[in-house]
C-alpha cells in the first residue's frame, strides 16, 4: 500500500465514525423527545381520561389481547410441557418427580410466563404497531392530523399504550393459568395426580411469586407499545421502510424486554423477594 493510500483510508474510517456517532446522537435525541412527549401525554390522560379515545383503546384492546390468546395459550402449553419433561426425567433417579411442580410454579409465574407473554407480543403486537405507524407515515397522515391539530402522539401513542398497559398483565395470568395446565397434564406420564400436583404447587407457591411475575408486566407493556410506535414514527421513505421499522421494533424490543427482565431478577435478589 502506498503512503497516499494510508490517510485517505484513515480520513475515511474518521469519517465512518462521525456518521455513525450523529446517527446514534440523532436517534438519542428523537428517543428523548419521544419519552416526554409519551410521558406528557399519559399524565394528560390521567388528568382528563375524558379526552382519551376510548373506542381507539378498546379496539386495540381486541387486537392486542384477544386476539393474541391462540398462540400466548400454544407457547405457554407447550413451555409446561417442555419444562416438566425436562424436569421429570433426571429426578426421577431420585423419585423426586413430585418435586417438578415447585420448579414449574416458579418459574412461570416469575419469570417464563411474563417474560415469554411480552417476547410474544412484542413480535406480534410491537411489529403491528410499527407496521401502521409507518405506513401511516409513509402516505403522509402524520402530517395529515398534525395538520387538523391532532397530536399523533395522544392521538395514536397514548391509545395503544393503554391498551398495551391493559392487556398485558391479562395474558400474562392466561399464560400462567395455561403452562402450569401444562406441566399438570404431562406429570400425569410420570404417575402424579394433577391434585398431587397442585397440592405441590401451592405448598411452596406463594401469592407473592404471581405478583412478583405481574409486577414487570406494565414496564413490559409500555415497552412493547412504547417501541412499536416509536419505529413506526422514525420510519423513513421507501418501499422497505415499512419493513425495517417492524424488524427493528421487534429486535430492539425483545432486547429491551430481557435486559429489563434480568434487571428485575438482581434487584428482587437484593430485595429477598
Amino acid at each position: 500500500m502506498s503512503s497516499t493510500e494510508e490517510p485517505a483510508e484513515r480520513l475515511h474510517t474518521v469519517e465512518e465514525i462521525g456518521r455513525a456517532a450523529l446517527i446514534v446522537g440523532r436517534d438519542l435525541r428523537t428517543q428523548i423527545i419521544f419519552v416526554g412527549e409519551t410521558a406528557a401525554a399519559l399524565w394528560n390522560a390521567t388528568r382528563y381520561p375524558q379526552s382519551v379515545r376510548w373506542k381507539d383503546v378498546w379496539y386495540t384492546c381486541e387486537q392486542v389481547g384477544v386476539n393474541a390468546l391462540p398462540i400466548v395459550a400454544l407457547i405457554s402449553f407447550l413451555l409446561g410441557i417442555i419444562l416438566a419433561f425436562q424436569s421429570a426425567v433426571p429426578m426421577r433417579q431420585f423419585g423426586a418427580e413430585i418435586f417438578v411442580a415447585d420448579l414449574i410454579g416458579l418459574s412461570i409465574l416469575r419469570e417464563l410466563g411474563p417474560l415469554m407473554t411480552a417476547i410474544l407480543l412484542a413480535g406480534r403486537s410491537g411489529a403491528a404497531f410499527a407496521a401502521e405507524i409507518g405506513t401511516m407515515k409513509v402516505n403522509e397522515e402524520l402530517n395529515a392530523l398534525t395538520t387538523m391539530g391532532l397530536d399523533p402522539v395522544r392521538f395514536l401513542v397514548v391509545t395503544r399504550i393503554l391498551a398495551a398497559l391493559l392487556m398485558v398483565p391479562l395474558l400474562t395470568l392466561f399464560a400462567d393459568i395455561i403452562g402450569i395446565l401444562g406441566g399438570a397434564l404431562t406429570m400425569l406420564t410420570f404417575n402424579i395426580p394433577i391434585a398431587a400436583f397442585l397440592h405441590e404447587i401451592d405448598s411452596l407457591v406463594d401469592v407473592k411469586d404471581l405478583l412478583a411475575g405481574l409486577a414487570k408486566t406494565p414496564v413490559f407493556a409500555i415497552l412493547i407499545a412504547g417501541i412499536g410506535c416509536l419505529r413506526g414514527l422514525q420510519t423513513e421513505q421507501g418501499a422497505s421502510a415499512v419493513g425495517i421499522s417492524a424488524t427493528r421494533a421487534v429486535v430492539s424490543g425483545i432486547i429491551l424486554l430481557v435486559v429489563v427482565d434480568g434487571i428485575y431478577a438482581f434487584v428482587y435478589y437484593l430485595l429477598d423477594v
